[in-house]
């Protein structure tokens, strides 16, 4: 089974269905309101587990009842919470999202207990990033420890995927550390500094990041490495909420290649469990199983 280590966030959603989203300065009402739980570290960690990964989450919670809940919740998806800190004098971090009748979300997130995790505890760590088949991590948690987790999995040459999500500038030292990059459209282009998909790639690619796989929604994903230049097509589903589609993608990428499998594969893999989260509310219950992937992988070569 393949070990992936997921250093990262964990939050609680809080969501409402709304109409359309608001225009600045208006208000609207909305529908029904539900808790999930959600966090874009611990959502790609329930997403590798999920889809057969022997997966440990390094993160941080409040001492408080969220905490208690997403741990556990966690830990009913198999993944390893042996490291996952509920520190006392913190909240647990939230993302307050509001999903429209078309499925588009919109968020906001007050991280919490999440910017604790700090390089200290990647230190304390280090022989888990070692013994780990990859890295997987986001930018929700402070960029210095994100930076340090990659910078120990290039040292012991363990593959690094990146999801930079939420988008912030990095450094081409950073960037040239990491084995696939997994931006969208608008990640791509802060990253960049290029409103042009291609030229985006291009550009990341020339400050050293090894593959670049931007993913486009209903579009797919495009692929760019050394070996493969591929424009993966989605899936045809009924979306009704595109929270941690994106997540989902990420695990299943994970999994795919901790597992030894050719690139443009993982991606065509990391597609499918995308589209299957977009079927279904909220963000961990919507991850799929591996099961559910490889059914749809065979429906699709049936019904293409």
């Amino acid at each position: 089974m393949a070990k992936i280590l997921v250093v990262g966030s964990i939050n609680m959603d809080l969501v409402v269905r709304v109409p359309r989203p608001p225009a600045p300065g208006e208000t609207i009402l909305g529908g029904d309101f539900q808790t999930f739980p959600g966090g874009k570290g611990a959502n790609q960690a329930v997403a590798a587990a999920r889809l057969g990964g022997e997966v440990t989450l390094v993160g941080r919670v409040g001492h408080d009842d969220f905490g208690y809940e997403l741990v556990q919740g966690l830990a009913d998806n198999r993944v390893n919470t042996n490291h996952v800190v509920k520190d006392p004098g913190s909240k647990s971090g939230i993302a307050m999202i509001t999903v429209a009748d078309n499925g588009e979300n919109s968020i906001v997130v007050a991280p919490g207990a999440n910017t604790l995790l700090s390089k200290d505890t990647i230190l304390k760590h280090r022989k888990l990033i070692q013994k780990a088949d990859l890295l997987l991590v986001q930018l929700e948690c402070p960029l210095l420890t994100v930076t340090l987790a990659i910078e120990l999995a290039h040292a012991y040459k363990v593959p690094v995927v990146l999801n930079p999500a939420p988008a912030q500038p990095l450094p081409e030292s950073l960037l040239a550390k990491v084995t696939v990059l997994t931006p969208n459209e608008s990640e791509l282009a802060l990253l960049s500094g290029e409103n042009d998909l291609e030229q985006g790639i291009k550009t990341l690619r020339s400050r050293g990041v090894k593959s670049v796989v931007v993913t486009l929604g209903a579009q797919g994903a495009r692929l760019v490495s050394e070996t493969a230049d591929l424009l993966l097509p989605s899936f045809k589903v009924a979306p009704v909420d595109t929270t941690a589609a994106g997540d989902a993608f990420n695990g299943a990428l994970a999994v795919m290649l901790a597992e030894g499998k050719p690139l443009p594969e993982a991606v065509r893999y990391g597609t499918a469990a995308g589209a299957l989260a977009t079927t279904k509310i909220g963000a961990q219950p919507s991850l799929p199983t591996r099961y559910a992937v490889e059914q749809l992988l065979v429906d699709a070569q049936l019904n293409p």
